[in-house]
């Protein structure tokens, strides 16, 4: 069986998805850009505000899903930019700065909304 989850502390799907799928003990999200779930828009800023806004929208999407971050098992981090990996990573270990899930990162020639920055995660429900 699968569960989907959708929040409204999250962004809306804007696309034939859900924003994350629990099944077989774990949730699945989709890949979160840097919209603001209260405006809809993209936020401002570099790659650094960027990950910030991603990493607050898969928190709220994991919690409603009855998770949290910290339990996170993979991530997988999509840059416009190899470049800004530092800065990305700075606010990404802020998020998991205890047992970190295992990790994939690489440039993308183009991301939705030509963003800087996408994530996506495997969390234990």
């Amino acid at each position: 069986m699968k569960e989907i989850i959708a929040t409204d502390k999250g962004p809306k799907a804007i696309g034939p998805y859900s924003q994350a799928v629990k099944a077989g003990g774990f949730i699945f999200t989709a890949g979160q850009v840097a919209f603001d779930p209260a405006t809809n828009q993209l936020v401002g800023g570099g790659v650094a505000q960027q990950t910030a806004r991603v990493l607050e929208n898969l928190k709220a999407i994991v919690e409603a899903a009855g998770s949290s971050l910290d339990r996170a098992v993979k991530a997988t981090v999509y840059l416009k930019d190899m470049n800004e990996f530092a800065a990305m990573n700075e606010v990404y270990g802020k998020y998991f700065a205890h047992h970190p899930p295992a990790r994939s990162t690489v440039e993308a020639a183009r991301l939705p909304r030509d963003v800087r920055v996408e994530i996506d995660l495997i969390v234990l429900a």
